[in-house]
């Protein structure tokens, strides 16, 4: 019954199922090990001390930011270059827009983006306070250049001259002739070095955790992620499952002549059969026909039904004959004849004649 399986289409179904499955569980598994990093790293991080409250160490030896050393306090020397507005950076609720300015370090050169404070209202709009003059020796927590994913970034691009979207190495090379470091920092107090008025002081910005490190919507995405890829190898299993079953009962009707192998069911009508009349007219004949196929039964042929209509005629001719001869013996002519009509019912029309010859003799006798 399970001989379709090695069937060239039921084998391309099989290998599919023997491909699909594992891909999904493998991936799966691999989401809910995304989540389970996002778990154990989050953990790690509550039982860890407030980078913040760390000694500071000296830039380079933090360098790169990982989730080890983002947010610990980082200590750079060197005067300030270029500034740039952030727009578009929320703080306690209200919008406004980050002051960055690159620091360019005395040791190696490379410039160290600086965000020296934030300030509500629209970039552009509102004054800035002026950064210190001169060498400086900032401190302030480590951060990880921005990207796409990042709060706040803005990466539609077309902003005016003198503002950024994203803080980040690969913005700012193509705005300055120098290096740029791969991290930033943000100060824990202002460093404005004045202000114009009390709208005017820039407001410290807290360092954001790392990420990957907390359980954020990511880490909850994976663990969706999780449950359907699972939910994928189990929908697999069921529809082969379920093919192989429709399958099978399909095989099991056709032994059976419930359906035929074309897989038409049959029509289960009744049977048909041939008249006796010579126009050749289909009469129905009486009882069903066999479950699963119509069968048909030829009940005579037109030359059988007209053979028999002329013995009849014969026989009506021969019981004629015996009534002119008189006598109740009229009646053997009917009997002769009723043996002829018999012959009619025949498919060969010879028999009704073998009657009317009958009926004729015992006229004849009759009359003499």
């Amino acid at each position: 019954m399970y001989r379709f399986l090695l069937t060239p289409r039921w084998w391309g179904i099989n290998l599919f199922v023997v491909l699909a499955i594992p891909f999904c569980v493998f991936m799966g598994t691999w989401q809910l090990g995304r989540f389970e990093d996002r778990v154990q790293s989050h953990e790690q991080a509550t039982k860890q001390p407030d980078p913040s409250t760390r000694a500071a160490e000296p830039l380079d030896e933090l360098l790169p930011v990982d989730k080890v050393t983002s947010g610990r306090p980082a200590v750079a020397t060197g005067t300030y270059a270029d500034q740039f507005l952030v727009p578009g950076r929320e703080l306690d609720d209200r919008r406004g827009f980050y002051v960055l300015t690159l620091l360019r370090t005395e040791d190696s050169g490379k410039a160290l983006p600086v965000v020296r404070g934030w300030l509500p209202g629209t970039a552009g709009s509102v004054p800035v306070p002026a950064a210190p003059e001169g060498e400086v020796t900032v401190t302030g927590d480590l951060q990880a250049s921005e990207n796409i994913h990042s709060n706040g970034v803005d990466a539609r691009g077309g902003l005016p001259e003198g503002q950024l979207g994203m803080i980040s190495a690969a913005s700012l090379v193509n705005l300055v002739d120098y290096d740029v470091y791969d991290a930033w920092i943000t100060l824990p107090e202002a460093q404005a070095g004045g202000a114009a008025g009390p709208d005017d002081t820039l407001k410290p910005v807290p360092a954001a955790a790392p990420q990957g490190s907390g359980l954020d919507l990511k880490a909850f995405q994976n663990l969706g992620y999780t449950g359907e890829w699972f939910v994928f190898a189990g929908f697999v299993l069921f529809m082969w499952f379920r093919l192989v079953r429709r399958e099978a009962e399909t095989a099991r009707d056709v032994a059976l002549g419930l359906v035929p192998e074309d897989g038409e069911p049959g029509d289960g009508g009744a049977g048909e059969v041939r008249g006796a009349s010579g126009d050749g007219e289909v009469a129905e004949a009486g009882g069903a026909a066999e479950a699963g196929g119509a069968v048909e039964v030829a009940g005579g042929v037109e030359g059988g039904g007209a053979g028999g209509a002329d013995g009849g005629a014969v026989v009506e001719a021969g019981a004629g004959v015996g009534e002119a001869g008189g006598g109740s013996d009229a009646s053997g002519a009917a009997v002769q004849g009723s043996q002829g009509s018999q012959g009619s019912q025949g498919s060969q029309g010879s028999q009704g004649s073998q009657g009317s010859q009958g009926s004729k003799t015992a006229g004849t006798w009759h009359s003499s």
